[in-house]
């Protein structure tokens, strides 16, 4: 380096303009003020008053070095014939004398194929090489961080340890590929850092989390925290080896929605923490009869308001709650009790927070540049760019990080229809056509696709879960049939239909019945979960309770009525958190349930129908086992629109030798129930319905018993007449109780 640019180097390295201080910092060939001959060291410490070199091998003092620039540049010129050696600095620095490792003798942190392979977006761990990571090199204990950011000038690591100057440790640059790193010693587990960037413009962009960062500050601080992915020992070997089943399409799946800060607080109004969590809330779900919990959105978010659906560290599970372990506790027990846990993941969208991924390197690196594309205009939100390499290989790595740091059994995949549709929510010219001149987002739906096929090539017994609220078609089938590759889907429309027709006064329900039944059309061309989550809580549709009309009698006895005609139709189950035991206001996330109502008989009989219903839809085969398949359902009589009744049956899986049978043939060899909804105030005696086996039926579920609050109408057992109607030979004599499901199940 001759002595010209010795001296631009360092002004650029002072200034925190340097975009390449690995080339002028450490042990180089040459003389430490520039030209030939030796070798030197140089070394940038800005608050240090001396510094010297000391042989690593033996501790000697090697030499002190000289002052080369006021900020703090320091260069010492080896002795002539003296070769590169192991060296550490003695390091004189606010009045204390320490001994450090030089950052700038250590190789990368990542190599070559790891950069190939992200550049490619098939590095499928990324996660394992970007962001911070504890580890020793070299006998030297600290931590390597890397960053992807192609159009920065200059990457440093600010932090606690440097007391937040961007000068100190300016990053290496890995050209071609927009990687940046550097290893710090003698910076641990712990530690407070962010990345500073200046952009492609020479301007200093505002100081940026680690997008990889497994952990952060407690919001609204916004620093990353170093953290290393743990060695947390699990025991939930046993659930691991069978979630698959409980997932089946087979098998019941009642979901129990939760908000971690607003399910319960402490007598404080704090939210429980993860470990506080496993001791309240698993004995919880267990008792009232639940097989999964699906949790709103878990990674670092900064604001409450967005529920977490605003994620600013995709990597990081919340401090909020505790530590990335304690997440791994909940988990844990969860798993031991029998339950599967199930994240909202969010790949849709993400803020603009500055310390976020927006204009992350001064450029439009993980969102599109044209708000055509690139903005949410319902959210205030940025899209990711789903067809560039990098940010695919960041979010199909997030995925896959949930599944195996976290055990995480499902993914709950957040607003799909605004992934899949280029003009989501816009009109006419706001919007980009795709290169065939549609409206499909066909870079969003190839990672889909290849999400869905990750999860399931390499996480057996994990599942995927779309809220997706169109009809497009196929998304919960598989990859290789022409479908997005989900393992299931919300459906949406039976979930605005079905509360529409309940808000309605019983005397006009007669206008409205296809809005209870309309959903059969389509029951079964996706594998569907029926969702009653936080959406239909919030913003002024009041809680599901709230939407029931009448008086107090009529609004409790719609809501259970309306429960158990959810657990009896065709689909999975999904239920937010306070809907259980019939809440009245609307959802707060500030604030806790409104756990006191539990006290009053009517919310208490809600709650104890829940728990019913959950068990009933567990042990009778007939209400889970075909829950996917259309033969596994039967109209008795969806027309009678002027009393407001709709009956029908639901079939288990017969004995093998009798697959193929209809709910009418197979002659008594298949679990059977019968389900009847009365949806007005009145008791209706003698309604008669056929019915395919003749014998006696047991009212196995009664949602007006006095039990739950009901006024006691009831069958009991019933045997069959010699009666044909609605196309059988014989048929029930039924009690229909005022604004109630029964469920009777055939004995035999």
């Amino acid at each position: 380096m001759d002595p010209n640019a010795f001296s631009e180097a360092m002004t650029a390295l002072v200034g925190a303009r340097h975009g390449n201080p690995f080339a002028f910092l450490g042990l180089h060939g040459g003389r430490a003020t520039g030209g030939g001959g030796g070798y030197c060291l140089r070394c940038f410490r800005p608050r240090a008053a001396a510094v010297s070199v000391i042989d690593a091998a033996d501790g000697r003092v090697v030499a002190p070095m000289r002052r080369l620039h006021p900020e703090g540049v320091f260069g010492l010129d080896l002795p002539a014939g003296q070769g590169p050696f192991s060296y550490r600095l003695r390091v004189e620095e606010d009045g204390h004398v320490r001994d450090i490792d030089d950052p700038y003798r250590f190789g990368p942190v990542l190599g070559d194929l790891d950069r190939y392979l992200l550049g490619e977006g098939t590095h499928l761990e990324i996660y394992r090489k970007m962001g911070a990571h504890p580890m020793t090199v070299d006998g030297s204990p600290g931590t390597s961080f890397a960053v992807w950011a192609p159009n920065a000038t200059r990457v440093s690591i600010i932090g606690d340890f440097n007391h937040w100057d961007g000068r100190v440790h300016p990053m290496r640059q890995h050209p071609g590929s927009g990687v940046w790193d550097i290893f710090i010693p003698g910076v641990g587990p712990g530690a407070l850092y962010k990345f500073e960037l200046t952009g492609p413009d020479g301007g200093l962009l505002p100081a940026k989390a680690d997008p990889y960062a497994f952990r952060a500050e407690h919001p609204p601080l916004t620093a990353s925290v170093v953290c290393g992915l743990g060695s947390y020992t699990w025991s939930d070997d046993a659930w691991m080896a069978r979630r698959a089943e409980t997932i089946a399409r087979t098998h019941p799946i009642s979901i129990y929605e939760v908000h971690l800060g607003s399910w319960r607080r402490d007598d404080q109004d704090r939210p429980l923490g993860y470990r506080a969590l496993a001791d309240t809330l698993i004995p919880y779900v267990l008792e009232m009869g639940f097989t999964h919990i699906e949790l709103l959105p878990v990674s670092e978010f900064p604001f409450d308001g967005s529920w977490g659906y605003q994620p600013i560290g995709l990597f990081a599970p919340t401090s909020r709650f505790g530590s990335p372990d304690d997440f791994r506790y909940f988990v844990d027990r969860c798993h031991q009790a029998g339950l599967g846990v199930i994240l909202d993941w969010v790949a849709g969208h993400f803020p603009e927070d500055a310390h976020g991924l927006a204009w992350f390197d001064g450029s439009h690196l993980y969102e599109h540049a044209d708000p055509r594309q690139g903005r949410h205009m319902d959210w205030g939100t940025l899209i990711f760019n789903y067809g560039r390499n990098e940010v695919r290989n960041f979010l199909l790595a997030n995925a896959l990080f949930w599944l195996d740091q976290f055990h995480i059994d499902g993914l709950r995949v957040d607003a799909v229809a605004s992934m899949l549709y280029l003009d989501y929510s816009r009109e006419e010219g706001q919007w980009v056509p795709n290169k065939y001149g549609g409206r499909e987002n066909l870079e969003a739906i190839d990672f889909l696709r290849q999400m869905n096929t990750l999860v399931y090539e390499r996480f057996p017994g994990a599942v995927t879960i779309a809220e997706e609220s169109t009809s497009w078609p196929m998304v919960s089938r598989p990859v290789y049939l022409g479908g997005l590759g989900f393992g299931y889907k919300w459906n949406m429309g039976w979930m605005n239909d079905t509360l529409g027709y309940v808000a309605h006064e019983p005397i006009h329900r007669r206008y409205h019945q296809n809005d209870l039944t309309f959903g059969l059309l389509y029951a079964f061309s996706e594998n569907f979960i029926l969702p009653l989550s936080h959406d239909e809580v919030v913003h002024g549709k009041r809680s599901i309770l709230g939407r029931m009309p009448g008086d107090a009698w009529q609004q409790f006895a719609t809501l259970r009525a309306y429960y158990a005609f959810m657990w009896t139709h065709p689909g999975k189950k999904l239920l937010f958190m306070g809907s259980e035991f019939g809440q009245g206001r609307e959802w707060n996330h500030a604030t806790g349930l409104d756990w006191h109502l539990l006290n009053i008989d009517w919310h208490q009989g809600v709650h104890a129908l829940v728990r019913d219903l959950n068990h009933l839809y567990r042990d009778l085969p007939a209400l889970h086992e075909r829950d996917t398949e259309g033969d596994g359902f039967a109209w008795v009589d969806c027309t009678d629109a002027d009393q407001s009744v709709i009956s029908f049956l639901r079939a288990g899986d017969p004995p093998a030798a009798t697959k193929g049978d209809t709910i009418d043939s197979a002659r008594g060899v298949q679990p059977l129930v019968l389900v009847v909804c009365s949806f007005t105030p009145v008791v209706r005696h003698g309604y008669r319905l056929g019915v395919p086996r003749a014998g006696v039926w047991d009212e196995v579920l009664n949602t007006d018993s006095g039990f739950y609050g009901g006024s006691n109408v009831g069958n009991g057992f019933v045997e069959t007449e010699a009666v044909s109607a609605h196309g059988h030979a014989q048929s029930l004599a039924l009690t229909l109780p005022p604004l109630a499901t029964i469920v009777l199940r055939f004995k035999g």
